[in-house]
């Protein structure tokens, strides 16, 4: 049996690279106060205007289990196993969701093959172990050799994102109020990372120095341990971001993916928002 490979939203694959990989998105959920609808189906730039000035941001939530369900079905009803690989727990419900949904098929086939990893990550944190694991089951890997390697890969991967601005994080709930405070006060500007919750990993004085701070970073991780896959993620500022792909393509050598952040994770970290993902080759 060949593996196909399901994920969320959040990872923010390219479309191609979904098609070419034969990768299944599940759909995050934007809810506004009265309407809701999956974030895929909202160009970023349009999203991102409808924030502008807004007091009381939307909302999200995680596919429903039914959504899990039609996808893994699908694909079992093909004669595939299923490795699906989700956004952190502690971030979203999706993986719940997903538990569920397998639930519910192996009531009906007891014989199906479904794994489900916490990724406890999000954004090309996840999208680049994605991105890989679907290669791995390309090649005709076992769904048991994908899974270990999956979790191999995630324990490799590194994600480090600088809001432009604390504000969407303290509306959202996702930083404490003093943290966003001491960052308007004292021009603060935190280099965050995810470790399954939102963390600081650096306090550095400005946007610019945050910027290279996370450079300097990614090039001691290079020195230390080499790189396989990096990404750049963005918040609806593509022209700094690119900047950025080319910096670390010139440095590297290497092919850089740049991948823009849609709604879910846009609202709750604003735009302006440059990061970096990638996965080291050495154990760290």
């Amino acid at each position: 049996m060949s593996v196909k490979i399901v994920t969320d939203s959040t990872a923010y694959i390219d479309r191609k690279l979904l098609k070419k990989l034969d990768i299944t998105e599940a759909s995050m959920i934007i809810d506004y106060a009265d309407r809701s609808f999956p974030e895929i189906v909202m160009t970023n730039e349009v999203f991102y205007k409808s924030l502008e000035g807004t007091e009381k941001l939307p909302t999200s939530s995680q596919p429903s289990p039914l959504t899990f369900y039609h996808a893994f079905l699908e694909k079992v009803k093909q004669g595939h196993d299923v490795l699906s690989i989700l956004i952190s727990s502690k971030l979203s419900g999706s993986y719940y969701s997903a538990v569920q949904a397998r639930e519910m098929i192996l009531k009906e086939m007891p014989e199906a093959c479904i794994e489900i990893i916490d990724s406890h990550t999000t954004v090309m944190g996840l999208g680049l172990v994605v991105l890989s694991a679907a290669r791995l089951a390309q090649q005709g890997l076992s769904l048991s050799e994908v899974t270990a390697e999956t979790h191999n890969l995630l324990t490799r991967s590194k994600i480090f994102f600088i809001p432009k601005t604390l504000d969407y994080l303290k509306k959202g709930g996702r930083i404490g109020d003093a943290a966003a405070l001491l960052g308007s006060l004292l021009q603060i500007t935190p280099i965050l990372t995810v470790n399954g919750v939102v963390t600081v990993s650096e306090k550095v004085r400005t946007f610019e120095k945050a910027v290279k701070k996370m450079m300097q970073i990614f090039e001691n991780d290079c020195n230390a341990f080499g790189v396989e896959a990096i990404a750049v993620h963005h918040i609806n500022c593509p022209l700094e971001g690119q900047e950025l792909v080319e910096e670390l393509q010139s440095k590297t050598g290497q092919e850089v993916l740049l991948s823009p952040i849609g709604p879910v994770i846009g609202l709750h970290v604003g735009p302006g928002t440059l990061g970096l993902a990638y996965i080291l080759r050495g154990e760290r």
